[in-house]
C-alpha cells in the first residue's frame, strides 16, 4: 500500500490522473519510463512561468510563497501566517485539504472575500483549466475560506505592445465561479478515485485517445512500444476510428480493409505495402510551367511569445528572426545563397526586410514550401513598413508553392508515409540530403534555439547556436533547389 505521502495529490497530479490513471501511477512510481522533456516543452514551461510572474503586476505588492527550497509544511505554515497577519495578496499561496496540495497563482482579499486568479498562457478557457481551478476552489472551500470570485487571467491576442508591457491590457479576465461551483461534486469523486489509484497496483489501461488529449502523454513511447512501424495509426488524417480498429485487433497496416479507407488513406496504404512510387508527369509539367527565372527559394524561421517582445507585435505573433534564400538566375545555373540571422535581443524585422528586398530580384518567381506561412510573414512586414508594402505585395503575387505537387499526390514516395511536409519529401526524393544528424532539425527547435541564444551572454555559446541555426535554415532552401531538379529530371520533363 502507498503511504499517505505517496497518495497526496497536487494540481498537476490531479490533471494527469483525469487524463489517464495509468499515467498518474507511472509518473508517481516509475518516472524512469517517461519521455524526456523536449526543448520545446522546456520552452513552454519557461514561457508559462514568465507569464505567471508578469501577471502578479495585476495585483502589485503581494508576498510570494516560494516552492523551491521550502518544504510543503513550511509553505503551508507561511501561507497561514500571511493570512493571519492580514496580507491582502499572496502569490503561490499554498493549501492542503483532503490529501490535496495546491498552490494558487494569485490569491487576493477583496471586499466580498478571497478571490482566486489562475494565470494561463492560453487565449481561451479550456475544460482542463476549469478542472484545475475547480480543484483549488474545492481545497479552499473545504478549509473554510470564503471565496467570492474565481477568475482566469488569459492572454489577450488583440493587445499590441507599445513601450513597456501594459499588464491590464495584455491579460483578459474570465470569471468562472458559476462553472467552478458546478464541478465540486465531480472533483470530490475524482479525488477519491485518484487516491485509490495511488494506493493500489498499476492500472491495466490500454492505449486510447487519452494518450493524446488534452496533452500528449509523456509515457506514450512506453505504452505504445507494441505498435508496429506500419500500423493503422500510420495512416494520415482521420477518416476512420483508428482505435476502434485497434480494439478489434486490426493493428498491422496490411490487415486494414482498404475499401473502408478514404481515397488518401487507401493510396498511402497501398503505396506503403507495395513500396510504390507515383509520378504524374503531366501534372508535374503543368506545375513547372507556372514557374520562371530568376527562381528564388526563401524560408523564414520565426518565434512567437505570449508576452510580445517588441513594439508593434501581438501575443503569439510569428516574428521572423532568420531566413535562407537560394536564387537560380537561369536554368542550370549554380544557385546563389543568401542568409540572415538576427542579433540576439533586438527587433529583427526591419533589418531582415531591407536585406531580403535587396536580394530578391524584381519580377522574380518566388517558390516557397507551404507558401501560406511565408506570405503571412511578409504581410505582417508590409503592415510594419507600409512604404515597402507595394513591393512586398508583388513578391506575394509572384509566389508559388512547391508543396502543391506533393499535396495533390502528383508525386508520391512510399517513404513519405502519407505526409507532404518537406521533412518527409526531401529524404524520399534526395536520400543524400536529410535533416537527421542536424543539431536543429525543425522549426520548433529553431525557435527554442533562438530564445536560448537571446538569453546567453557567452560569445562561444551564441556562436555555436548561430551556426546550427544557419545550417538548418540553409538546408530548407537547398532542399527546394534539389527537389525542383528531381522534378525536372524525372522522365525527361521540359525545363522551366
Amino acid at each position: 500500500m502507498a503511504t499517505q505521502k505517496q497518495s497526496r495529490l497536487s494540481k498537476s497530479l490531479f490533471s494527469r490522473g483525469l487524463q489517464c490513471h495509468k499515467s498518474l501511477y507511472l509518473h508517481k512510481f516509475h518516472p524512469e519510463l517517461n519521455n524526456q522533456l523536449s526543448n520545446s516543452q522546456h520552452g513552454r514551461l519557461k514561457s508559462g512561468n514568465e507569464v505567471g510572474e508578469l501577471a502578479r503586476q495585476l495585483f502589485p505588492g503581494g508576498i510570494l510563497v516560494p516552492y523551491e527550497n521550502l518544504s510543503i509544511p513550511a509553505q503551508l505554515e507561511l501561507t497561514s501566517s500571511l493570512i493571519d497577519n492580514g496580507v491582502k495578496t499572496i502569490y503561490e499561496a499554498s493549501f492542503e485539504y483532503d490529501g490535496i496540495f495546491i498552490k494558487v497563482d494569485i490569491l487576493h482579499k477583496g471586499r466580498g472575500g478571497w478571490e482566486i486568479y489562475e494565470v494561463k498562457s492560453s487565449t481561451a478557457v479550456k475544460d482542463v483549466h476549469l478542472q484545475d481551478v475547480a480543484l483549488q476552489y474545492y481545497v479552499l472551500d473545504g478549509l473554510g475560506l470564503k471565496i467570492s470570485k474565481v477568475s482566469m487571467a488569459l492572454i489577450n491576442t488583440s493587445y499590441i505592445r507599445q513601450g513597456d508591457i501594459d499588464v491590464d491590457t495584455l491579460f483578459s479576465m474570465a470569471n468562472e465561479k458559476h462553472e467552478i461551483v458546478a464541478l465540486q461534486k465531480s472533483i470530490k469523486k475524482q479525488a477519491y478515485k485518484l487516491r485509490k489509484v495511488l494506493a493500489g497496483n498499476e492500472p491495466k489501461i490500454d492505449i486510447g485517445p487519452q494518450c493524446n488529449a488534452p496533452y500528449e502523454c509523456d509515457f506514450k513511447d512506453h505504452c505504445w512500444q507494441h505498435i508496429p512501424e506500419n500500423s493503422v495509426f500510420s495512416l494520415s488524417g482521420r477518416g476512420i476510428n483508428k482505435f476502434e480498429y485497434y480494439r478489434n485487433n486490426i493493428v498491422k497496416l496490411e490487415d486494414v480493409p482498404l475499401e473502408e479507407l478514404n481515397d488518401r488513406q487507401a493510396f498511402q496504404a497501398q503505396a506503403t505495402l507495395k513500396k510504390k512510387k507515383h509520378f504524374d508527369k503531366e501534372a508535374v509539367q503543368e506545375f513547372l510551367d507556372t514557374l520562371w527565372y530568376p527562381l528564388c527559394h526563401p524560408d523564414f524561421e520565426t518565434f512567437n511569445s505570449p508576452i510580445p517582445l517588441f513594439d508593434e507585435t501581438k501575443p503569439y505573433q510569428q516574428v521572423p528572426f532568420q531566413y535562407s534564400l537560394h536564387i537560380q538566375h537561369e536554368e542550370g545555373s549554380e544557385p546563389e545563397h543568401f542568409e540572415f540571422l538576427a542579433e540576439p535581443g533586438e527587433d529583427p524585422r526591419k533589418k531582415l526586410l531591407n536585406k531580403l528586398l535587396k536580394e530578391i530580384p524584381v519580377g522574380a518567381c518566388v517558390l516557397a514550401y507551404n507558401m501560406s506561412f511565408e506570405k503571412r510573414v511578409l504581410r505582417d512586414l508590409a503592415e510594419l513598413v507600409p512604404r515597402r508594402a507595394r513591393r512586398i505585395n508583388q513578391i506575394n503575387e509572384d509566389m508559388r508553392d512547391l508543396m502543391q505537387p506533393f499535396q495533390s499526390r502528383a508525386v508520391y514516395h512510399w517513404k513519405m508515409q502519407g505526409s507532404y511536409s518537406i521533412k518527409a519529401v526531401l529524404p524520399a526524393l534526395v536520400p543524400k540530403l536529410s535533416y537527421k544528424g542536424l543539431e536543429i532539425s525543425d522549426g520548433g527547435m529553431a525557435m527554442d534555439a533562438y530564445h536560448q541564444m537571446c538569453a546567453m551572454t557567452g560569445h562561444a555559446e551564441i556562436e555555436n547556436i548561430s551556426k546550427a541555426l544557419l545550417s538548418y535554415c540553409e538546408l530548407d532552401t537547398l532542399a527546394m533547389v534539389k527537389i525542383i531538379e528531381i522534378l525536372v529530371e524525372r522522365k525527361g520533363l521540359r525545363p522551366l
